[in-house]
């Protein structure tokens, strides 16, 4: 395993979002009764922030709003079998500007979902912050490198 250091941050998260999108979904793991629970989300990088966005009111809300520790991980199917975990903090964004702004970030067409738009109530945009990332080849048997938050 090999640690990124600073000067290879950019470098690196750069190479995580290329191959997060790679991956046409992944899995989100959140916290209820001290059990862990695993849904499909559709996340997008920005920089070194990861947006996806919930049904407001929904389990996996109200389970990151009463515990925001999350772990995310993408896999990217064969030929390459990218591996990609994030583990960080949740937040729920309820700033109707930011919820707009990053309406647009999101790479897909959130109005699938919620039809009323970036303003609609249903809506709900999560915010997270990772405090490690890992990115490696075959389920990280291969290539392994690891960015820790300070």
């Amino acid at each position: 395993m090999a640690k990124v250091s600073e000067k290879e941050r950019k470098e690196f998260f750069e190479a995580v979002e290329a191959a997060s999108k790679a991956a046409i979904w992944c899995a989100v793991a959140t916290v209820a009764d001290n059990e862990a629970r695993v849904r499909m989300v559709h996340p997008t990088w920005e920089g070194e922030t990861l947006w996806f966005a919930t049904g407001t009111g929904s389990p996996k809300h109200r389970q990151m709003q009463a515990n925001p520790h999350v772990d995310v991980q993408f896999q990217v199917a064969p030929p390459d079998f990218v591996h990609i975990l994030v583990r960080g903090e949740a937040e729920i964004v309820d700033d109707e500007v930011e919820k707009k702004r990053v309406w647009d970030v999101i790479d897909y067409d959130l109005s699938q979902f919620w039809s009323g738009g970036p303003t609609d109530p249903n809506y709900t945009l999560v915010k997270v912050t990772p405090s490690r990332v890992e990115l490696s080849k075959m389920f990280g048997s291969m290539d392994k490198r690891v960015w820790r938050s300070a």
